[in-house]
């Protein structure tokens, strides 16, 4: 028996290939098990989509308590990570390199305690 996420995917199979018809591009990407579909249209770009990926991380990066052992380890990647794809089609700034550097330092204090805490 099909839950009813199941039977909206299904439905919203038949309308994308409605749409699809009549030379719309549309596509779509799931993941089942977590109850998880994405649409993206014609103009999306690899860039728009590393950033809409990315916009779920920092929403778990900063929602995560941070009393969480590997929350620093997130929180600061996905720092770099944001601020590197804003810049992506130009160039870092001193004061972003600073911060990519401050983050880093912030990692690898984060990795050092993780690793005292494991012996």
């Amino acid at each position: 028996m099909m839950s009813d996420f199941e039977d909206f995917f299904s439905d919203l199979k038949k309308l994308v290939e409605k749409y699809e018809q009549k030379n719309t591009m549309i596509k779509t990407e799931s993941d089942m098990d977590n109850d998880i579909i994405r649409m993206f249209g014609e103009k999306i770009t690899a860039l728009a989509r590393a950033k809409n990926g990315l916009n779920d991380v920092i929403e778990l990066a900063y929602t995560t308590a941070e009393h969480h052992p590997y929350w620093n380890l997130l929180y600061q990647s996905s720092e770099i990570a944001s601020t590197v794809l804003e810049k992506w089609k130009g160039k870092l700034s001193d004061k972003e390199i600073s911060e990519i550097e401050w983050s880093l330092k912030e990692i690898s204090q984060t990795i050092e305690k993780i690793k005292a805490k494991s012996t």
